[in-house]
């Protein structure tokens, strides 16, 4: 009978351990009545198969046209075998081959068939706060090592009862070999903590927290990769009081809201928009907040949008739901701030003892539980524009979900910068790009950094073959690079600020560098080959280098970075840069006092503690101060997203300005403004003539290097461009003009992304 059977042995690459493949394989193989077994590997999933050609040939179609919704399959490998000769099909036992890596899935939002069991009280489950299955849970967050079985994660403490141990081991079960697999009876639990003292566990601490919530409380929560800060967010004093406790006067909070149809009577929201809100990954979403809303105007002041989420694990349900009869015992708001738990500038805390100690001055309770966090994610924050998708920040549910690279990369790990820092490693044609680790500021900081570093090297099996740094000398990630190096005698291969932004947004567009493009490199801060502040360029590039074709002209950047936090700073040095008379009636020049502007005078003409800088971040900052929307910020970009915010939609000036290569100034342009200024135009106006401007400016340096260099495609980033009014001007102009326009929509445009683009260049270096 053998004769009459085709044999075939199939290796699949990509994300597919942890995601329900290894049950759909086998439900597949019974459907179409093949004979063999399914393996994970450390490298992938091996399939070996027999049956008649017809259904064989079924089985490989299928594979990828039927896959799990989770599964991410990259590659599938058929090869001729002679018929295994079984009678039947089998899982096997995952195999461990030294050396060998596979993609991991991110974290996943809670579906909808265990969000139904949630609410069932017919259900064993029932109101559990860790209840998942293979198409949902953790998976990032909790895994020590490959392959992905229970006892490489954070999982492996907790025994299996007889009746979770069943559905783990029936294939055709959705829980089969769901890691995470728990119940009430042998998995993870809640309790809440205050005052030193443990307090009531399981649903009795989540009413309590709701209770809390309601009552004003400020409690912390530990949820999916570290700690929230949760407080009612209609609640103008609980707001203002965590403001206060965080040390964070400004910066928006992130909502979480109790449902879609609460979302919906906050915010507009579009069908991509909701179809992000709902989704596997569910990041926080920047709406467009309606006016009136019961949202207090603490959680995100100067600013038109919000920062909203749903709830994404069952413990985020719970804490929220406002139908099931047991929870409505103590109502709980419809929405929660929930910001991470951390004070400003420090990692996210993911440890029960770590977060009683480092988080006391700001909770006035904790909620925790006992399964282990082995590594820190913050939320992801997205927006859409257009009816796609732009991160800001990649962290949960997305990382370490790698970028395809249109070329084979060398093993090597990218430390990325300074601000919003996420680092790369590469092997293959894969580039993972870590979660956020945020600003490299402080120790803590970087031992978050390192312990990340180290975990992903083991995940993916990579020994670094050499480590690519940011130029910036003083750079923690770039020292870490340094001296790890040196260390290890790895070649060292720094990589310039603004052509690593054009390198990250070529790479996950798909170019293979084999013709250069014009990189718009738009950004706050980047150290300059000449040792300047680089920020308003426009480079021609490739992976190998670059030319700097043309820039933001220098101006003093008087203070160095008291001049960020103060944008009168900024203005009064451009102002001057512009032949503007310091006069009082221009609000940059009534912020700065006569001491403060004769030092800011000194520090322009003696270049003292005033290093030249052309960044467009720097400007964006004179020209708000200098329409009088911020004269000092609270946190990075302030003035420029309020600024921003308050355009007019129905303005369509525009401010004189000149084109060309080499260095760009814009005299003009700041005369304009004070002129517009001084004669009354609304802030609104004066944000869209100048928004109008410099997509203007883009638009024309772009014409004037294609018609010099021949390069006809444009790639835009840097942080800059994720101001959604500049970005959508800026491509509107260079479509219309004929160019080819690649924008970010895997990594962030800002720092975030700039690891990817370190890595792409360090990978083409001789």
């Amino acid at each position: 009978m053998n004769e009459a059977l085709t044999g075939r042995r199939i290796h699949v690459t990509g994300v597919v351990q942890g995601v329900g493949f290894r049950p759909f394989v086998y439900g597949l193989a019974v459907r179409l009545d093949l004979r063999g077994e399914v393996c994970n590997t450390s490298a992938g999933v091996d399939i070996d198969i027999a049956g008649s050609p017809e259904a064989v040939e079924a089985f490989v179609r299928a594979l990828t046209a039927e896959a799990p919704p989770l599964a991410r399959i990259d590659s599938v490998d058929v090869q001729g075998s002679v018929p295994n000769g079984r009678v039947s099909f089998e899982i096997r036992e995952s195999v461990a081959q030294p050396g060998a890596f596979q993609p991991i899935s991110p974290d996943v939002a809670l579906c909808a068939d265990c969000a139904r069991e949630l609410f069932d009280p017919a259900d064993r489950r029932y109101l559990y706060p860790f209840i998942n299955c293979t198409n949902c849970g953790p998976r990032f967050t909790i895994i020590r090592d490959i392959p992905y079985d229970r006892p490489a994660t954070t999982m492996a403490p907790f025994a299996m009862c007889p009746s979770c141990g069943r559905e783990y081991r029936d294939p055709l079960d959705r829980r089969f070999h769901a890691q995470p697999v728990a119940c009430p009876a042998c998995g993870p639990e809640v309790w809440l903590e205050a005052n030193g003292t443990a307090g009531p566990r399981g649903l009795d601490a989540i009413l309590a927290v709701r209770r809390l919530l309601r009552e004003g409380a400020i409690v912390a929560v530990k949820g999916l990769g570290g700690f929230h800060l949760a407080c009612d967010a209609a609640n103008a004093a609980a707001a203002a009081e965590l403001r206060r406790r965080k040390g964070r006067s400004g910066k928006p909070f992130a909502v979480m809201l109790a449902d879609l149809a609460t979302a919906e009577a906050l915010c507009e929201i579009t069908p991509a928009e909701r179809a992000l809100l709902s989704g596997r990954e569910q990041p926080i979403v920047l709406l467009t907040a309606r006016p009136g809303g019961s949202i207090a105007p603490k959680v995100a002041p100067g600013v038109h949008t919000l920062g909203a989420m749903l709830p994404y694990t069952p413990l985020h349900h719970l804490l929220l739901n406002r139908t099931d009869p047991a929870l409505a015992r103590e109502p709980a708001p419809p929405a929660l701030v929930m910001t991470s738990g951390n004070f400003s500038e420090e990692p996210i805390a993911t440890d029960n003892a770590e977060a009683l100690a480092r988080l006391a001055p700001l909770a006035d309770a904790f909620l925790l539980h006992d399964r282990d966090i082995h590594l820190r994610c913050d939320d992801s924050v997205v927006r859409v524009v257009g009816e796609r998708e732009i991160p800001l920040r990649r962290s949960r549910g997305y990382a370490p979900y790698p970028v395809k690279l249109p070329f084979a990369a060398p093993p090597l790990l990218a430390a990325g910068a300074e601000l919003k820092n996420t680092f790369c490693v590469t092997r293959e044609g894969y580039a993972f790009v870590s979660q956020h680790i945020g600003d490299m500021e402080n120790y803590e900081t970087l031992q978050s950094f390192e312990a990340s570093v180290a975990h992903f090297e083991r995940l993916f099996r990579i020994h670094p073959e050499r480590i690519a740094y940011d130029l910036h000398p003083n750079y923690l990630a770039t020292r870490y690079a340094l001296e790890r190096a040196e260390r290890e005698g790895l070649p060292a291969i720094g990589v310039q600020h603004h052509h690593a932004h054009a390198a990250a947004c070529m790479a996950e567009n798909g170019l293979d560098g084999a013709r250069p493009v014009i990189g718009v490199s738009f950004d706050g801060t980047g150290y300059g080959t000449d040792g300047a502040i680089w920020g308003g360029e426009f480079l021609v590039a490739d992976y190998r280098g670059f030319e700097r074709a043309a820039h933001l002209a220098y101006v003093p950047l008087p203070g160095g970075d008291a001049a960020v936090r103060h944008p009168y700073r900024m203005a009064l040095a451009y102002l001057r840069a512009a032949g503007v008379d310091w006069a009082e009636d221009l609000p940059p020049v009534a912020a700065a006092d006569a001491t403060a502007r004769t030092v800011i005078a000194k520090q322009i003409s003696a270049g003292l503690n005033a290093p030249a800088t052309s960044s467009m971040g720097r400007l964006f900052d004179a020209i708000a101060a200098i329409a009088g929307v911020r004269q000092s910020i609270d946190y990075e970009g302030q003035a420029a997203i309020e600024f921003e915010a308050l355009a007019d939609p129905g303005e369509n000036g525009l401010y004189p300005y000149a084109a060309g290569l080499g260095p760009l100034r814009v005299d003009a342009l700041v005369r304009a403004v004070v002129a517009d200024v001084r004669a009354g135009v609304p802030v609104g106006s004066i944000s869209v003539r100048f928004h109008r401007t410099l997509a203007m400016l883009v638009r024309d340096v772009c014409l004037v290097l294609r018609a010099e260099r021949g390069t006809g495609e444009v790639a835009l980033s840097g942080g800059v461009f994720q101001n959604v009014t500049l970005l959508v001007m800026a491509q509107q102009r260079l479509l219309e003009a004929g160019f080819k326009v690649y924008t970010h929509h895997l990594v962030p445009a800002n720092d975030g992304g700039l690891a990817l683009g370190q890595a792409a260049v360090a990978a083409h270096a001789r």
